[in-house]
């Protein structure tokens, strides 16, 4: 669906009145293209003393992706050896670039910050950089994560960095996006699993992703890092989508073909035509199926391993509405919302662990849809939120046990989609679900796509238990 008010105050006349009156003007999103560079200009990386050990370690990452980088670390660092000759500048002569260079990206490595009071050095390094940074430019944060036993001051700093990346989200303008890496203890910076949490977000593919943080944890992601891996992440691979007929489904299961995935659609009879619409367009198999059957799982695997000989990734997309308020909510609308949102999921994936502590699936990924309603809450959608919130919370137990069989559990949390469903909102109510975020608009089924397939590749091994908003960073909830 179109946000016309976001068209016309981009263009012509409608971008001038748009100026003269003070009116919002959302920013025409950068979104994935085939061939397109990973970042629309230079590179700045920014570090404390303390982490230049990490940020060396992200420079070179980020060379050998062969984006320009200029590093600028505050405070005394280690000696570095000879002024390098290979493009790395001196602090002076990043000092004289940053006045006239539109960076395309920030990156602020803070990992080794361990009291409150050291921030400031390399966070005050940054005003005047922002002021230079490109339209659809990126802010990554690359953090330590708090763990149990850390002395108060070092909570304190490592947590604080978690307020202020989603703080400074929104501030940027022009179709730029914050968002954080946040690292595990003992997970280095080059971990294979931080390394592509860092592309997705440099990347147009999180053109609606910000505000976000990614923990990474001590999984291995055990995938060969090349350029193969990048564009065609899922080759060999296949993939179940439910729900997968239209919409956001139909956008994973062709977003997942992209990246090399077999696709099996899945949906229910009465979507037959859309579905094998869609099953045609990606060229995989489609799967006729109510997900809150009782045997879903098993037919699922079955028809994964006899038409395709294997099953590794399984994206939970199947979902309805029944809004109500309370007050006039009825168990029919309340059964249904919660039989297909939430246990439908369960139910599967009681079959899926069984399945792989048989040893019939390996490695598994399963990505499951929940919603900003299932965080923040959503007034009519009790039962909607209800499950949502369910789905985040068995995302989270379910980490754990596929863990033990080399899997991962994630979870996507879209806000305002574009999309059939939400195109029956009332107009009022419409305008101001697609405003209330950082971007002021809403989101394409891509942009939920693209998160999905970043967390079902093997490079995103390391990142399990997570929650990762599509939302554009909603005004409210976390």
């Amino acid at each position: 669906m179109t946000d016309m008010y976001t068209k016309a105050v981009n263009t012509g006349l409608g971008k001038t009145v748009a100026a003269k009156l003070g009116l919002p003007r959302p920013a025409l999103l950068r979104r994935h293209q085939p061939g397109a560079t990973l970042t629309v200009g230079p590179v700045l990386l920014v570090a404390d003393a303390a982490s230049a050990t990490t940020a060396t370690a992200v420079g070179g990452v980020l060379r050998g992706w062969g984006l320009d980088v200029t590093d600028r670390f505050e405070g005394s660092v280690p000696d570095r050896g000879p002024e390098p000759t290979n493009g790395h500048p001196t602090h002076e002569s990043v000092a004289a670039a940053e006045g006239e260079t539109r960076w395309g990206a920030i990156v602020l490595v803070v990992s080794e910050v361990a009291r409150p009071a050291d921030a400031s050095a390399a966070v005050l390094a940054l005003p005047k950089a922002l002021k230079r940074l490109a339209p659809h430019g990126r802010v990554v944060t690359v953090s330590r994560a708090a763990a149990p036993g850390d002395a108060p001051e070092l909570a304190a700093a490592r947590r604080g960095f978690d307020g202020f990346l989603r703080s400074l989200a929104k501030e940027l303008r022009a179709g730029a996006t914050g968002n954080g890496i946040v690292l595990a203890d003992g997970i280095p910076a080059d971990h294979p699993s931080a390394r592509a949490a860092l592309r997705f977000f440099l990347s147009a593919k999180s053109a609606f992703v910000d505000g976000q943080l990614l923990t990474v944890g001590s999984a291995d992601a055990g995938h060969v890092e090349s350029a193969q891996a990048w564009e065609r992440p899922l080759e060999g691979k296949v993939a179940v989508v439910t729900g997968a007929a239209r919409g956001i489904g139909a956008a994973i299961a062709k977003t997942l073909a992209r990246d090399g995935a077999t696709v099996v659609c899945v949906d229910v009879p009465a979507a037959g035509e859309g579905l094998a619409r869609t099953a045609n367009a990606v060229r995989g198999t489609a799967l006729q199926l109510d997900v809150t059957a009782p045997d879903a799982g098993e037919r699922i695997i079955e028809h994964a391993r006899t038409r395709h000989g294997r099953l590794d990734v399984v994206v939970h997309n199947a979902g309805i509405l029944r809004d109500k308020l309370l007050a006039n909510m009825d168990p029919a609308r309340w059964d249904s919302v919660v039989a297909v949102n939430v246990e439908a999921q369960l139910r599967i994936n009681e079959a899926l662990l069984a399945a792989a502590a048989r040893g019939d699936v390996d490695g598994l990924r399963i990505v499951s849809l929940a919603s900003t309603s299932g965080i923040a809450g959503n007034r009519g959608q009790t039962n909607y939120g209800f499950t949502k919130a369910g789905v985040i919370g068995h995302t989270e137990a379910t980490a754990a046990l596929l863990a033990e069989h080399g899997g991962t559990a994630n979870a996507v949390a879209p806000g305002f989609i574009e999309t059939d469903m939400t195109r029956h909102i009332p107009f009022v109510p419409r305008q101001v679900a697609r405003r209330v975020n950082s971007l002021q608009q809403g989101g394409q089924p891509v942009d939920v796509a693209e998160a999905v397939a970043f967390l079902a590749s093997p490079l995103a091994a390391g990142v399990t238990g997570q929650t990762l908003r599509v939302c554009g960073q909603n005004m409210v909830g976390r």
